[in-house]
């Protein structure tokens, strides 16, 4: 294992310093808007921003690796990063931060992309699985350490957005002085919205959903915890819960639907989604264990639900084209992730903190309806014709290199 691990060390390091920068980015951001007296609807905008940012990245910065290479195209990303960071800190006005934070969208969709692909150009059809959640583990580190530098220092002054700054500059220093040789070109996107909806309707309108879900958490979720109260490090910890039940209950759910009708658990996960929303609802005050205990199982249905999309949806496709549809649901999961923060930002501004979670609930019942709805129409397809579950990592948006390193289509290519 550590004759496979040596030549990879250098881009999980990037990979580590990359989410540790987005972990402490992803926090510091909503509750420095929030210190500053933004309302929840302005700093949704600014979330929107990121994910509208973070989508046209996939398609735009494979077109930049053609033109002239990786290892530019990634410095020139990780600059970008450095400078969103650094830029805040200097204008504090929420127009500017939502065009600072589409610039740090962009620019880690591409470093993601791009450290992706040098993975896959460096494992093995055999070493695939174990290198992949070895990059999912670090990946959750990453993030992990990241939230958890917040309680270190002052959301007023600028020295977390400096520090922030300063790890995603650093993230360029193992990969650019790495002796592996460019991979081959990143993958393009190409988006085919009707053939995706023919396809499998309940993946499709179900990863939309699970877009507007993840949105609204990823830049509402520490707006929440401190508008309820808690610490810096209590929120850090809140949003470490949910990481951590969504990596132990990807897999069990994921078998499950390699068994049964992928449908009947995409409706489990969103009735287990409602109920843990309608709880956060009831226990708003409860002391702070409570809240990490549910933030837990609330993670268990986060994280897995958009794998169970892409699986379902593969279920209807040819190896060959796996990379394809989930490229394309992760455009349609993109437009959902615009729309999240939106409808969770005016739901707080509406009835107050309990407004996120009313969005939860909402959006995992239109999840859970939708695939209830979807398994009256179409029979099942034969759990022998079914497609293996691969779970995503909890700690990042996926991209269409994911899918590949991930072995997407490998069956195509044997």
């Amino acid at each position: 294992m550590a004759g496979q691990l040596l030549p990879i060390t250098a881009l999980l390091v990037s990979t580590f310093l990359m989410l540790a920068g987005g972990g402490l980015a992803g926090l510091l951001l909503p509750l420095r808007a929030e210190l500053e007296g933004w309302s929840p609807t302005t700093i949704g905008w600014i979330g929107t921003g990121y994910a509208v940012a973070f989508t046209s990245g996939c398609v735009v910065v494979p077109l930049l690796v053609r033109r002239v290479g990786h290892v530019r195209v990634f410095a020139t990303l990780l600059t970008g990063l450095s400078m969103s960071l650094l830029l805040q800190s200097l204008v504090i006005d929420p127009f500017a931060w939502t065009v600072f934070r589409g610039l740090a969208g962009f620019s880690l969709a591409g470093g993601y992309m791009v450290v992706e692909s040098w993975l896959n150009e460096r494992v093995t059809n055999e070493s695939r699985g174990k290198i992949f959640s070895i990059y999912m583990i670090v990946s959750m580190i990453g993030t992990m350490a990241g939230q958890y530098v917040l309680p270190f220092g002052n959301l007023a002054g600028p020295n977390l957005f400096i520090i922030a700054a300063l790890i995603y500059a650093s993230a360029v220093i193992p990969t650019a002085l790495s002796a592996a040789q460019s991979p081959q070109p990143l993958t393009q996107v190409r988006l085919d919205l009707r053939g995706l909806f023919s396809r499998s309707p309940a993946a499709a309108v179900g990863t939309l959903i699970a877009g507007i879900i993840a949105g609204g958490w990823n830049y509402l979720v520490p707006v929440y915890g401190g508008a309820i109260g808690l610490s810096t490090f209590q929120v850090a910890t809140m949003v470490a819960s949910a990481m951590i039940g969504g990596a132990v209950f990807q897999y069990p759910l994921g078998r499950a639907s390699d068994r049964v009708d992928r449908r009947y658990v995409m409706v489990f996960a969103g009735i287990v989604g409602v109920s843990i929303s309608l709880a956060m609802i009831g226990f708003e005050h409860a002391p702070p264990a409570v809240i990490f205990g549910l933030m837990f199982l609330f993670g268990s249905v986060l994280y897995p639900i958009y794998s169970l999309n892409v699986a379902h949806a593969n279920d209807f496709a040819s190896p060959h084209e796996f990379v394809q549809v989930s490229s394309g649901l992760l455009i349609v999961y993109g437009i959902g992730s615009m729309a999240g923060p939106q409808i969770a930002g005016r739901m707080m501004d509406g009835i107050g903190p309990s407004g996120f979670f009313v969005t939860m609930a909402g959006s995992y019942a239109a999840y859970a309806g939708y695939a209830f709805w979807r398994s009256l129409r179409r029979p099942p397809v034969a759990p022998e014709e079914r497609t293996d579950f691969k779970a995503q990592s909890v700690a990042r948006l996926p991209t269409p290199e994911t899918y590949k390193l991930h072995g997407e289509g490998e069956a195509a290519a044997d």
